[in-house]
């Protein structure tokens, strides 16, 4: 396992700790983007969108740490968010710049990765992380957070 796969290890572990303990959603929710920012350096924005109950389709804003963003609501299929949770996959932008359907939250952010959170075998929320540098992610982003995702259903 490389060293990058240990401490991706680690974080997910830390992670279930959170989803286990005592608080409100909102407040593991919250847990879970401390955790990540702070623990994987070029996670730059870490925020939780979720599927609104009253309306089919659309994601809504949730905890989150980073820059504050206009994109409170995002209806499926626009942006990156949107594009993810249409799909029911992993969306994983190296550089945003060359993205026509790309929703600019800041000026700094230069990737994204977006993955979706599932319940019975449909979309319920996403877990969205921008990033200020070109091409950071890799295949362990991907795995270690749809890890972490399948976990963070169990609450939502």
């Amino acid at each position: 396992m490389s060293d990058k796969a240990t401490h991706f290890a680690a974080v997910v572990a830390q992670g279930k700790e959170i989803l286990h303990s005592g608080g409100s959603r909102d407040d593991k929710l919250l847990a879970i983007c401390q955790l990540l920012a702070r623990e994987i350096e070029y996670y730059d924005w870490v925020g939780f969108y979720l599927v609104d109950p009253e309306k089919e389709r659309e994601l809504v804003l949730g905890p989150y740490v980073g820059d504050a963003t206009d994109h409170v609501r995002i209806a499926f299929g626009q942006g990156i968010c949107g594009q993810a949770a249409e799909r029911e996959e992993t969306f994983v932008i190296q550089d945003v710049s060359k993205e026509d359907n790309y929703l600019s939250c800041s000026i700094h952010v230069k990737s994204e990765i977006v993955v979706p959170i599932f319940q019975d075998g449909r979309v319920v929320g996403e877990l969205d992380i921008d990033s200020h540098a070109v091409g950071p992610f890799t295949a362990e982003d991907s795995r270690y957070l749809e890890a972490l995702c399948e976990d963070i259903a169990k609450i939502l």
